[in-house]
């Protein structure tokens, strides 16, 4: 920032020295400021697009059982049933807060407001981060259907589902940042023994309810991407109940293609909503370890984690390429759907094997 100014400062300093050596007209002043002017504008524009490569990192992977202890030494906690898993979602809802540039969602200003790679790469995270925390809330925290829920948990949630994109009061940095307050107070009663309200029941059902969701979502998100190439599709929304209706009615096959504009944000979503599932996986493999054991299913959540891993690897193009499936250039949504698709076809028979196994 002080060599932009500098800059500028010279620019005016040399012009003020023609000025008072030369004599020129009225029309060479004009030409003169306009030349100023345009290169203010040049600076201006260089300026946003250093400013937009920085802001267009994505945050690096951690590892959850390091963050878990860091936050058990640094507040003095014990670890717990369930601390790791708490304390995971609460470093991706802090990324997703703190990483370069901030949350960019909500920005109205350049740079930010001409970047739309990292906001949808915001929303795919805080999907994942919304949907633990709803079942943190009525599940995991809760021994029966019919038991309270944790008071903490009961503000936390409802804040995280706060409008993703307000710039002004209440902004949305603000309501997140106070989902993750009451979520530390969690993890502190959590971890203490003399807090006995505060509870993580690490049981089969409680898993399955949370892999429900994700399988819900990993089905979405492959659907998306794969339509990125123009496809017939046979309606079997009603398939397997000969009574089931619904609301209004629908053709027997349909033509589904994604706009060419919205290619990169389904991309984009993906990639954040599997970098935040990354996290959230290994540290459920934790928490779960005894169940996942008694199931024999450690093995098939690796795999899943595995896949999921493979969503995240280097993209080599300046831009993210739509070929046809079987074209001459690549089709990098039809690669990550089928990652995608791989994990949510191990979680469809992890959480069969956790029910049923």
């Amino acid at each position: 920032m002080l060599g932009f100014v500098k800059i500028i400062k010279n620019i005016f300093e040399k012009q003020i020295m023609t000025d008072n050596r030369y004599p020129v007209n009225k029309q060479a002043k004009k030409r003169n400021k306009i030349r100023v002017i345009l290169w203010l504008i040049i600076l201006f524009v260089i300026a946003n697009i250093v400013i937009m490569f920085y802001f267009d990192q994505k945050p690096e992977m951690f590892d959850v059982q390091k963050i878990a202890a860091k936050r058990a030494d640094l507040h003095g906690h014990n670890i717990v049933t369930g601390f790791t898993t708490t304390a995971t979602l609460l470093e991706v809802a802090e990324t997703l807060l703190n990483k370069p540039g901030g949350y960019l969602t909500n920005d109205k200003l350049p740079p930010s407001v001409f970047m739309d790679n990292i906001p949808n790469w915001e929303y795919g995270v805080l999907v994942q981060v919304r949907d633990l925390a709803r079942t943190l809330r009525n599940d995991l925290s809760r021994s029966q259907s019919q038991s309270l829920e944790d008071e903490d948990l009961k503000e936390s949630d409802p804040k995280f589902h706060f409008n993703n994109n307000s710039w002004w009061l209440p902004r949305t940095e603000s309501q997140y940042g106070e989902a993750i307050d009451d979520m530390h107070h969690y993890l502190t009663r959590l971890s203490d023994d003399n807090q006995e309200d505060a509870q993580f029941y690490a049981r089969t059902d409680n898993l399955v309810t949370w892999l429900n969701l994700v399988e819900k979502r990993l089905g979405n998100l492959s659907q998306k991407l794969s339509a990125s190439v123009e496809k017939e599709r046979l309606n079997t929304d009603l398939s397997g109940d000969t009574a089931a209706t619904q609301s209004t009615y629908k053709p027997s096959e349909l033509k589904v293609q994604t706009d060419w504009f919205k290619i990169d944000d389904n991309f984009f979503e993906a990639r954040g909503s599997t970098w935040a599932l990354i996290h959230l996986m290994k540290a459920i493999e934790i928490d779960f370890k005894g169940v996942l054991q008694k199931k024999n299913a450690l093995i098939s959540l690796r795999q899943i984690i595995r896949e999921l891993e493979s969503t995240q690897e280097s993209i080599w193009t300046p831009m993210i390429l739509n070929g046809s499936g079987f074209g001459f250039f690549a089709n990098h949504s039809l690669v990550m759907a089928s990652y995608i698709s791989r994990a949510n076809a191990g979680i469809i028979d992890l959480r069969q094997l956790l029910e049923n196994g």
